[in-house]
């Protein structure tokens, strides 16, 4: 069976999709990093104020809505950075947000109670649960953030 490529409208004319381009998109965001220390790729983030972005946990009020996850390697404070809120990010090294270096593909996470700006595939049982989405690899988070379930 030959691969098809779709066609699509690119500048008023019709061509085939090209190679490195897909159908989907993800939603980035560049955000104000307004953490003490620098964020780093896949920890969640919530939106403390226009534009600005801090650590989410699942512990308190003021920090249980998962706006995000860090899609930039590393993002100093005071500085801007992407936060992906939908869609697949990949990384190669998960342990500083799961305590893994891998994911568990079909495994979902949660915003983590105990450590600010963690992940875990256990729920919490006191403050908030929060899903913010499910490992499809070893390496590929797919963001699916849910509503917060106060406990």
């Amino acid at each position: 069976m030959a691969v098809k490529k779709p066609i699509v409208l690119t500048a008023g004319e019709f061509e085939q999709l090209q190679a490195g381009d897909n159908l989907f998109s993800t939603d980035i965001r560049e955000m104000l990093n307004g953490n003490a220390n620098a964020v780093t790729i896949g920890q969640p983030v919530y939106i403390v104020s226009s534009g600005t972005i801090d650590l989410a946990q699942a512990n308190a009020a003021a920090t249980k809505n998962v706006f995000g996850l860090v899609a930039d390697a590393s993002t100093a404070n005071g500085a801007n950075g992407a936060v992906m809120s939908d869609g697949t990010l990949e990384s190669a090294n998960w342990t500083a947000v799961t305590g893994a270096a891998t994911l568990t593909a079909g495994a979902a996470y949660y915003l983590d109670a105990a450590a600010a700006g963690a992940l875990t595939v256990t729920p919490p049982t006191t403050g908030y649960v929060a899903k913010v989405g499910q490992g499809v690899s070893d390496t590929v988070f797919e963001i699916e953030v849910e509503p917060t379930i106060k406990l």
